[in-house]
């Protein structure tokens, strides 16, 4: 069975056919149970030791340090935007945020909720295109409880390309649309979270890497039980029923990576895709437009514009005809989106610039 469709979606993405066509094989009996995975207890040794191998798996594939959690929640990434002010703030509730558009604009206004929220960065203009401006003009407060920013934009499809300096302030990130795409020095972090849906799986768990000494900050008074880090620490991620057919995909999605080649693999292979995409849209200067710098181009997710916007719809049509499906612009954003996510073969990104070569022949 070969799949016929390219999904672009920026989430829930696309899921490579290995990993769905093995769920699919297990799902009336999951490892000779008898039962499918959706209807196994959470609390059985099997079940047990399938979310033992998916946290070995993250943990080397991301060579997650011994003195770091790992914790699979539900709530999906939004809820993270509490919880990480709610765990952190304590008796000093004041922290930094670098808002780089509109993921962690909603970071930014959930977490003024609980305490003072300083933007100690926005994102500005370099040669007439949207960028990051450099770290030493970020206004960071040394007395902050943490450093929040968020990696990469889905929306406005822009992407860091390097670590921020934080000097000892807990750094926080959002890698929902990044994670595992690329190398990353998980020392230099004190809580990386992700929603699964776009690089780990599917939809409703969300992945949590924490520095243990981040767990001895007192939550704020009233905080309920399954908000606080501590809990599912303690807990080892099963305080209470946990979602599990996304625990189990999560766990195949892992697998998957580690016998194609891991996450340095992987990173090759994305900036291949990026660039063949990139190179597409640049080369065909008065039809199709980049509003994002060069130098934070997002890996994942490609946002780009028809310089006519009433092609947009042709453009959308013709495409979903060939089996090139979801490249429709963010609401707030409009115009078209390509997402590129793991999952994404190299053949999809060939035959999507196939597409937009022959469409601004055409149409040009």
């Amino acid at each position: 069975m070969t799949r016929k469709v390219y999904n672009f979606s920026a989430g829930p993405a696309m899921l490579p056919e290995e990993v769905l066509l093995q769920a699919q094989a297990e799902l009336l009996d999951w490892e000779q149970t008898g039962m499918s995975i959706m209807e196994y207890g959470h609390r059985t040794e099997k079940f047990q030791e399938m979310i033992d191998r998916c946290e070995a798996d993250l943990r080397e594939l991301m060579s997650i340090p011994t003195d770091y959690h790992v914790l699979f929640i539900p709530g999906g990434a939004t809820a993270q935007f509490a919880m990480v002010p709610i765990n952190l703030f304590g008796t000093k509730a004041s922290a930094d945020y670098i808002d780089s558009g509109i993921w962690s604009k909603r970071a930014i206004v959930e977490a003024k909720r609980y305490g003072d929220i300083k933007v100690a960065a926005t994102l500005t203009k370099k040669d007439g295109l949207t960028s990051i401006p450099p770290e030493a003009e970020w206004q960071l407060n040394k007395e902050a409880c943490y450093v929040h920013y968020t990696p990469n934009e889905t929306i406005e499809g822009i992407e860091f390309d390097w670590t921020p300096c934080t000097d000892g302030v807990p750094l926080v990130a959002d890698m929902s649309s990044t994670i595992l795409s690329r190398p990353v020095d998980v020392s230099k972090y004190g809580i990386i979270y992700a929603g699964a849906q776009k690089n780990v799986g599917q939809a409703g768990i969300t992945l949590v890497i924490i520095h243990r000494d981040l767990l001895k900050s007192a939550p704020l008074p009233r905080t309920p039980t399954l908000y606080q880090y501590q809990t599912h620490a303690e807990n080892h991620s099963l305080y209470n029923t946990p979602p599990t057919f996304s625990w189990y995909i999560t766990g195949l999605m892992l697998a998957w990576m580690k016998r194609h080649g891991g996450v340095a693999k992987f990173y090759e292979i994305n900036k291949r895709k990026a660039g063949k995409l990139y190179h597409c849209i640049d080369s065909m200067p008065d039809f199709y437009h980049s509003n994002v710098h060069p130098s934070c181009r997002s890996l994942m997710n490609v946002p780009f514009s028809i310089k006519d916007d009433a092609k947009n719809d042709i453009f959308l049509e013709e495409a979903q005809k060939i089996g090139l499906e979801n490249l429709k612009g963010h609401r707030l954003a409009g115009a078209l989106r390509a997402s590129i996510y793991n999952a994404m073969p190299e053949a999809g990104i060939d035959k999507l610039v196939s597409f937009m070569t022959d469409f601004a022949k055409k149409h040009g």
